[in-house]
């Protein structure tokens, strides 16, 4: 009896050896993405009020933490039963980001603005519902963009264990799941009170915290703005890799004249190519939901 109890445990440290093996790959694996979800959130929060980020981030977090829960077990039923549907949905995912980037950049040009008024509002009251309005609107988007791209994370994750034992795909996507979640949302929650800590510094008598708070209240707002344009950025070649992985023909060409052409720069051809798929990808699907918008109302 022993003897089976020892066994077990070595079978035990056996799988936790292996957990933590191919959840450190998966991690190096799922590092682009997980730079490029940090980037997109930050950006979903700038712009609120300061008593409400932390609650805004709170509420995304746990709207995160329940796309990882829909989406492991998804993931590995898929994997058991259909694995061919994996790469279609991952393709719709794509497009829909690619969507919603370029849905994005033409709101910021064009300055586009709800036309809905309550003439029976105060104006305060238009302002703390315009205000509530945006939030839930902004964690919204937050939510169904993690939802894309924590599934894209997924599905690359499984790749890395595919030849493993059930117990160990199951352990090493929970595992990830949560890294990905407490690392992303940790991290947004402190870049959003950037400002609050340099305040902080500045009220301290040390002339370095001083110099260190004013140092981060004048780099604050640089941070944020690159966050909005590399979250926008992050849209488009996301998605576009998304897509163009997921049409392993187009992919293999374009990588292959990469490759001949200039071999010595191919990784950054590469993200380019990314990012146009992602913005033709964009741009036709806005095409066809703003022209269908349009004969809609003439219809109607």
């Amino acid at each position: 009896m022993a003897t089976s109890l020892l066994l077990l445990l070595d079978d035990i440290a056996s799988t936790l050896d292996d957990v933590a093996l191919m959840t450190k790959v998966a991690v190096k694996k799922t590092a682009g993405v997980l730079g490029d979800d940090l980037a997109l959130n930050a950006k979903q929060i700038t712009g609120i009020s300061a008593d409400r980020e932390l609650p805004v981030v709170f509420r995304v977090a746990i709207g995160s933490l329940i796309n990882k829960g829909i989406l492991v077990p998804t993931a590995l039923v898929l994997n058991l039963l259909l694995p061919q549907a994996i790469t279609p949905l991952l393709i719709i995912g794509g497009a829909f980001l690619c969507f919603e980037g370029a849905e994005k950049v033409l709101h910021k040009f064009f300055h586009l603005e709800s036309s809905n008024h309550k003439p029976d509002s105060t104006p305060d009251q238009a302002e703390t519902a315009n205000s509530a309005q945006t939030e839930s609107t902004r964690i919204r988007g937050a939510i169904r963009t993690d939802f894309i791209l924590s599934a894209e994370i997924i599905v690359i994750t499984l790749g890395v264990v595919a030849d493993e034992p059930f117990l160990t795909q199951f352990s090493v996507l929970v595992a990830i799941a949560l890294l990905m979640t407490v690392g992303v949302y940790g991290l947004v929650a402190g870049i959003v009170k950037l400002d609050d800590v340099g305040i902080l510094l500045l009220q301290q008598q040390f002339t370095a915290g001083q110099f260190l708070g004013r140092v981060i209240i004048r780099v604050t707002p640089w941070i944020m703005r690159f966050l909005t344009l590399a979250g926008t950025a992050a849209m488009f070649l996301v998605g576009g890799g998304i897509v163009l992985h997921g049409i392993p023909t187009l992919h293999h060409a374009i990588e292959h004249e990469i490759h001949i052409a200039a071999p010595n720069a191919a990784s950054l051809l590469m993200l380019f190519a990314n990012g146009m798929c992602g913005i033709l990808t964009g741009i036709a699907i806005l095409a066809v939901v703003v022209t269908a918008q349009t004969v809609r109302a003439k219809i109607t």
